[in-house]
């Protein structure tokens, strides 16, 4: 008797509507972040946060979308206007770009008009390595926006994120390299397979796990890493002279790079969209990404700014060759 599960068959229409859902439900995710953020951060620190503005402040996002559309865009003077519009586009559409090859959300069929609606818009069999390309790509963002501002603050800030994303995205890559090794492949959907007896893949390679929170909060601009625009600072940054809804992208995608982090930390290392226990698949990813999530606003919380020099020095004095490390035993173990 043959048991095997057919899936329903993956058509043009079911991607389309994967991706709508994606660019809708991750902007909203983006802006209801920051009241989320804002929250947890005033309740650890003994503050309100906001409260005035609907009730528990819930309609802030609301205000501040409204002030976001409606506040003047200026473009400066001596500003490359061209490259100018273009870098803020250059990072929303990166990171949106690498949640197309992400399970982000369960996958469904849509009875009235019987589609099936994947969990993944876009299944590669190196999706990984999609991924920790469209984030590198992101890069240009900021670097671009520095470098048009003809300000000499903003073109610091921009050299500062490049020197920022090369160096973790080193750290980035060799951490999941030693969990590649074991699943041999680069696909989503393997590592997720891989862990479907229940052994989360954080067992296997604790160090690797750590390392990669580590280099995604330094690649997502989180505390204690967020040299890149630095809010305690008089300027800030790359985005010194943006302002309205250009200076909007560059933290949409900031977030949705956070939801990003928090579903390769997920699937590669938390056990994936596997059922576990009493809950189901699509419970338990939600919950683990929102954990992540919480995670990030939790260290922020706790750990203060770090210098320019400790970022560096951490990244490539200890990370690296832990990570280097690790790589090496996994691989004798292996073999062994």
């Amino acid at each position: 008797m043959d048991t095997t599960t057919v899936l329903p068959e993956v058509t043009a229409v079911g991607v389309i509507i994967k991706a709508i859902m994606i660019l809708a439900i991750i902007s909203a995710l983006a802006g209801f972040g920051t009241y989320i953020e804002r929250k947890v951060l005033a309740f650890m620190q003994r503050r309100l946060g906001p409260q005035h503005v609907g009730p528990y402040g819930v309609l802030q996002i609301l205000a501040d979308g409204i002030k976001l559309f409606t506040k003047e865009d200026i473009i400066p003077q001596n500003a490359n206007r061209l490259i100018f519009m273009v870098a803020p586009v250059i990072t929303a559409a990166t990171a949106f770009i690498a949640l197309g090859a992400v399970p982000v959300f369960p996958d469904f069929t849509i009875p009235i008009i019987d589609v099936y609606v994947p969990s993944i818009a876009s299944d590669l069999n190196i999706g990984i390595l999609f991924v920790l390309g469209m984030m590198a790509a992101g890069l240009y963002g900021p670097l671009l926006a520095g470098m048009a501002q003809s300000n000499k603050w903003g073109i610091i800030g921009s050299a500062r994120t490049a020197i920022q994303f090369l160096s973790y995205e080193v750290v980035t890559g060799l951490s999941l390299l030693a969990p590649i090794m074991l699943v041999g492949s680069l696909s989503f959907v393997d590592f997720n397979n891989f862990q479907s007896d229940g052994t989360w893949m954080v067992v296997y390679q604790p160090v690797a796990f750590i390392l990669f929170m580590i280099a995604g909060y330094a690649e997502t601009n989180r505390t204690p890493f967020d040299l890149l625009e630095h809010e305690a600072e008089v300027v800030s940054g790359y985005v010194t002279e943006y302002s309205g809804m250009r200076w909007g992208m560059f933290f949409i995608g900031e977030y949705a790079n956070m939801i990003t982090i928090g579903i390769i930390a997920s699937v590669v290392f938390l056990g994936g969209y596997n059922d576990c226990w009493i809950f189901p698949g699509w419970m338990m990813i939600i919950f683990k990404i929102a954990f992540m999530f919480f995670l990030m606003l939790w260290v922020r919380a706790s750990w203060p700014h770090v210098r320019p020099d400790q970022l560096m020095w951490l990244c490539w004095k200890v990370l690296m060759p832990l990570a280097v490390i690790n790589v090496v035993i996994t691989g004798i173990v292996m073999m062994v």
